[in-house]
């Protein structure tokens, strides 16, 4: 059973629709990437994948519950880091983890020890009880990581997970992303604006441009499918984009206050 299937999704708001028909099949324990340019629909996407907001028409199921029908089901099963902070700053780091430990429903006897081990995997065991802003962008991001794995969900929603951190912070997402993989079998699918962050990470990578998708593929096989030899992955979603700031812009207003504030905020 694939951890993510997608069939015909469609978001409308109004006239304007921000995911067009869009179909998918992501397997158990695949790292699945999104990209395209702001406003092409990724968020909206994740969205609805996560319950958050409801299909226009259209089908998906998430770790085999339908995201429309069975919407607590889903919840139960997944986790998700979205671009804003989603921490509380005035806490500490360990009581964070507690809030979201009872939120998730973990059994009472268990929770310290799960907190305990999830605040150990993502090595913030040390400042576990320092209030979380006086973390470093990187910290919180591990901290929002460990929060969202405590409840070991089948599959793993980041939207852009790296936005606002430094090359060392980076790094050790990355790393993170990987243990989680490799310890757990944790599918992930990520939207992300880094080319080098989708080369490292992805398996496959689908390209969304004005809500549609225009290619889809690993890395390797889309870069060998550009007509020039040596190509990137820059130059792929070049390829399949370059005529989005004719046609849509660089996302609206709320899109670019958004990814400024999570950047300042982690910086």
């Amino acid at each position: 059973m694939s951890a993510v299937t997608i069939h015909q999704l469609t978001k409308r708001f109004g006239d304007r629709t921000a995911v067009d028909a869009f179909s998918l099949s992501v397997e158990p324990g695949e790292v699945f990437g999104l990209l395209g340019p702001n406003g092409a629909g990724k968020s909206t996407l994740i969205k609805m994948l996560t319950t958050l907001l409801p299909p226009t028409s259209g089908r998906a199921m998430v770790a085999g519950y339908d995201v429309a029908r069975q919407a607590m089901a889903v919840q139960r099963r997944i986790g998700y880091v979205p671009q804003a902070l989603s921490v509380d700053g005035t806490l500490t780091g360990y009581e964070n983890m507690l809030i979201l430990a009872k939120l998730y429903g973990v059994p009472r006897r268990q929770r310290l020890e799960r907190v305990k081990a999830a605040l150990h995997y993502v090595g913030l065991e040390a400042v576990a009880h320092r209030f979380v802003n006086t973390y470093s962008g990187g910290m919180i991001r591990r901290l929002e990581m460990a929060q969202v794995t405590l409840h070991q969900p089948d599959v793993l929603f980041l939207d852009e997970p790296t936005v606002g951190l430094d090359p060392l912070a980076r790094k050790s997402m990355w790393e993170l992303i990987h243990q989680l993989r490799r310890d757990h079998n944790t599918t992930v699918f990520l939207t992300t604006h880094f080319m080098d962050e989708a080369d490292e990470l992805c398996d496959r990578l689908a390209i969304l441009h004005q809500g549609r998708q225009v290619a889809i593929g690993s890395p390797d096989q889309l870069k060998a499918a550009m007509p020039q030899p040596h190509a990137t992955l820059d130059d792929v979603f070049i390829y399949y984009t370059e005529n989005h700031l004719a046609t849509e812009g660089d996302g609206n207003y709320r899109d670019t206050s958004t990814t400024r504030r999570t950047a300042q905020r982690l910086g």
